[in-house]
């Protein structure tokens, strides 16, 4: 099974960025910086605003990723799927809803919060957004290397209609008392194609031999360590 890396996109630690502006992998340790409208889209952007943070980075990312391929801008829906990894889910969100059901017996719920407390809302989000009319999924990741939603995308490419997959993970700082370690706080998709992109060059060819992941010849052994093969192969 095999896909071209045609773009990547994120929000990390390190800031918000894509692979054609950037040196080094941007997946590390620190605090987030949850992004401004500003900081994402040009122009005024109510819906974007309204949006709860772990739904932010993901739309961002996932903005920042198309961008980097040249594939932001549509004119007709494109079979184009989804599929996010996370952790911890949309669970600050849900905590921050719960906390507004709490007063007056939940007279003082919060709608536009409530909106966002499930982990998926932000697929939809970036559907619409970009014309994306693919099989869309998010699942709770166990994967420390963090490459599961790219071998799910790698069989959607093989299996499925979808010309290409956005692929890759979203979370935000765990709640405190509910850390696992280990964690990588943020979001940051890849843009898997059947074919290599005609509109940037693309960083190179994902293949999936068996249970082994290989990129430029040499196997993978997780996504900090592809994104950082990537960045070095536009070199």
């Amino acid at each position: 099974m095999k896909g071209w890396i045609n773009g990547i996109g994120w929000v990390t630690a390190a800031g918000c960025g894509n692979g054609r502006n950037a040196e080094q992998q941007p997946l590390c340790p620190g605090s987030l910086e949850i992004p401004k409208r500003k900081q994402v889209f040009e122009k005024p952007d109510m819906r974007f605003g309204r949006l709860d943070e772990f739904s932010r980075i993901g739309l961002a990312a996932l903005a920042f990723c198309l961008r980097d391929a040249g594939e932001e801008s549509w004119s007709e829906k494109r079979p184009i799927g989804i599929i996010a990894a996370s952790r911890y889910g949309c669970l600050q969100t849900d905590l921050a809803y719960l906390r507004t059901m709490l007063p007056e017996q939940g007279k003082l719920a919060s709608p536009n919060l409530f909106a966002y407390t499930l982990p998926n809302s932000f697929l939809g989000e970036a559907a619409l957004r970009f014309g994306l009319a693919g099989n869309t999924l998010v699942f709770n990741q166990e994967d420390e290397s963090g490459l599961s939603p790219l071998r799910f995308a790698l069989e959607e490419l093989a299996w499925s209609e979808q010309q290409a997959m956005l692929a890759g993970i979203c979370d935000l700082a765990p709640p405190q008392g509910l850390s696992r370690g280990g964690e990588y706080p943020g979001s940051l998709f890849l843009l898997l194609g059947k074919e290599p992109s005609a509109v940037f060059p693309g960083y190179g060819e994902l293949e999936l031999r068996g249970n082994e992941m290989v990129f430029a010849g040499a196997a993978v052994t997780d996504l900090p360590t592809l994104v950082a093969s990537c960045l070095a192969a536009k070199k």
